[in-house]
């Protein structure tokens, strides 16, 4: 199957440095995180030179606090014509959170990544994608903060993060406040059962075939599903922080064959942004 005859898929990037994962928490803690080299500048860089080599667009779900502190890189996203969507301000997990919290965190965020741009922030995604099922309350709160759509939820069975419950495809959610459009990460079936195949960690992780089958999948299907990848995950030469085994597997393996697995995938797949895939969103604001 040729990438011309397929359904474009949809390249996401979460915009977030390598000490602010949430994994780092306790050794990279907020008060800290002007202490560390920044580094996420040089990787998005490499990511929008790969996507205008590939003719594919992407949406980028930026930290408020990259915002308001690497606000060049993030002009540097708008310029070259991505969508610049929320990751929230301090990149905590949704669980972890209070209404209240979650509220002014999305606001915060909402607004200085307008401020900086000069576009409509329609689109969120939760670190860690943490809106679980104890967690919709979330989704009611986008909405009331003027989100159009949000992409948090991972539609597996795992204990930090799964929502299993979640369609696996783009779907309406009918809040009290209203409808909020889901994008779900990128899934496969192994065996009968719904496997994370988003990219990320996972690119990394698993074989490149099960991760194009799952978008050859999708896009022959008419059906956008989601990537997702992070700026350090393309940085091999990043500090490497004193955190555990797991997390240094996790975190630290497969970062140098990362970009040109990207590349190969955009090569056979044609990728765009949410704003360019569901264009109604963008009218519906701007009506």
């Amino acid at each position: 199957m040729s990438a011309t005859t397929v359904a474009p898929q949809l390249f996401s990037v979460d915009v977030e440095e390598y000490f602010q994962v949430n994994a780092m928490e306790r050794v990279a803690p907020r008060d800290t995180w002007h202490s560390y080299p920044a580094r996420h500048d040089a990787s998005v860089r490499a990511i929008l030179d790969m996507l205008d080599r590939r003719d594919a667009r992407g949406t980028f779900f930026t930290l408020g606090w990259i915002a308001k502190h690497r606000p060049d890189t993030v002009r540097a996203i708008a310029e070259a014509g991505h969508e610049i969507a929320s990751h929230g301000y301090w990149h905590r997990k949704v669980t972890t959170l209070s209404p209240d919290e979650f509220r002014e965190d999305v606001r915060t965020s909402k607004d200085e990544l307008e401020q900086l741009t000069g576009r409509r922030v329609l689109g969120f995604r939760a670190p860690s994608f943490s809106i679980i099922r104890a967690s919709e309350w979330a989704l009611d709160v986008l909405v009331e903060e003027g989100y159009r759509y949000d992409s948090s939820r991972f539609p597996i069975r795992r204990p930090d993060y799964g929502s299993p419950h979640v369609p696996r495809v783009p779907h309406t959610v009918k809040c009290a406040s209203g409808e909020l459009l889901e994008i779900p990460l990128a899934t496969t079936q192994l065996f009968g059962t719904p496997f994370p195949a988003a990219g990320g960690g996972y690119l990394r992780q698993f074989p490149f075939s099960l991760i194009r089958r799952a978008f050859k999948e999708s896009a022959a299907a008419g059906v956008p599903a989601m990537f997702y990848v992070h700026p350090w995950e393309v940085d091999p030469d990043q500090p490497r922080l004193p955190v555990s085994l797991i997390t240094r597997v996790r975190h630290y393996r497969g970062l140098a064959r990362m970009l040109p697995l990207m590349d190969r995938l955009l090569a056979e797949i044609p990728f765009t942004s949410v704003d360019a895939a569901f264009p109604n969103l963008v009218t519906e604001c701007a009506a």
